[in-house]
């Protein structure tokens, strides 16, 4: 009977030991996975990762938004940082007073909009022809787009406002606009670039299809390719309207006495005031708010754009092979 008894034993144990190292594998399966990037312990590294970078990212909003709205109270007390106990909306309202924000906000969209439209149509005329088109000194030319790429702009600004002022243009929107029509202005032969890359991707036997239908150059372009860019044009139009409202550099050099600027050039003066008064003493405990009132309204239009074309922009850029 002890033997028997002790056999049951034995197998109980060997039955047990069984059972945990198949737990133990099971455990290990789902931390590791059976490759090295299925398992748990890779996608929490990832997540951290990606959680640890969007903070760095959406921390100045955050920090913006949550100083915007403090009163007076929460901006003295020092145990409020983040979130405030109260919301307070009249910082916005004498930001968008102090920015002039209706008339300045019109200007921007005009141009940030004049220069985006004028940019797709002649950037793409030049990059169906770079990609396209057969003419005189065409590894030239395109070595010079590349210069004008990689040229900063600060080496052509001086000439460039002396032309500017010789034309009679100083003080004008247009430094800015003329230049797009030709494929220039800011970032146009990136996007000249893009447009090349783009039309290189389409079939030749497009073209073949179109000539023997008796469509000469211009047709084909205008009835058969930029209809077909159509990704790559979303992601033109919305690089050059962004980078177009948030360039300071060039609507400050050209139009630096100007009344009517837009939104960029109203902060900077906004600021410059507030700095000023706080030198001559008139330091007021809302000045921080009121710049971040500011800031607020000059990016939330950009964030309304991006909101509702985030997803045919998203394909453009992975269309025109911009993330490769």
């Amino acid at each position: 009977m002890k033997i028997v008894k002790k056999g049951n034993e034995i197998a109980a144990n060997l039955y047990s030991d069984e059972k945990l190292r198949r737990s133990l594998i099971g455990l290990r399966y789902r931390l590791l996975g059976a490759e090295i990037d299925k398992g748990i312990l890779f996608k929490l590294f990832v997540y951290i990762i990606l959680i640890n970078v969007a903070f760095i990212y959406m921390k100045p909003i955050l920090y913006m938004v949550t100083t915007m709205v403090k009163d007076a109270r929460n901006i003295l007390d020092p145990t409020v940082i983040w979130v405030p106990r109260s919301i307070f909306l009249g910082h916005l309202q004498q930001a968008s007073e102090m920015l002039n924000y209706t008339k300045s906000f019109l200007i921007s969209v005009s141009l940030a909009s004049s220069v985006a439209v004028l940019q797709v149509f002649s950037c793409a005329i030049a990059g169906y022809a770079f990609a396209r088109l057969e003419f005189p000194f065409k590894k030239v030319w395109g070595a010079l787009l590349l210069f004008t790429f990689i040229m900063p702009p600060q080496i052509t600004i001086l000439p460039s406002i002396m032309l500017f002022k010789e034309f009679g243009w100083l003080n004008t929107f247009l430094p800015m606009v003329v230049p797009a029509l030709f494929g220039h202005g800011l970032k146009g032969a990136m996007f000249v670039i893009i447009y090349r890359s783009f039309y290189s991707t389409l079939p030749k036997e497009l073209d073949e299809a179109a000539r023997m239908d008796g469509a000469g150059p211009f047709r084909l372009f205008f009835r058969v390719m930029f209809p077909l860019s159509r990704s790559a044009t979303v992601v033109v139009v919305l690089f050059s309207f962004v980078w177009n409202w948030n360039d300071f550099y060039f609507p400050s050099l050209f139009m630096f006495t100007a009344e009517n600027v837009p939104l960029s050039i109203t902060l900077a003066r906004m600021a410059g005031e507030m700095k000023l008064a706080e030198g001559a003493g008139e330091i007021t405990v809302y000045a921080e708010a009121i710049k971040m009132a500011a800031s607020f309204l000059i990016i939330m239009p950009l964030l309304v754009v991006y909101l509702f074309a985030q997803r045919w922009f998203i394909e453009g850029v992975e269309r025109t092979g911009l993330v490769e």
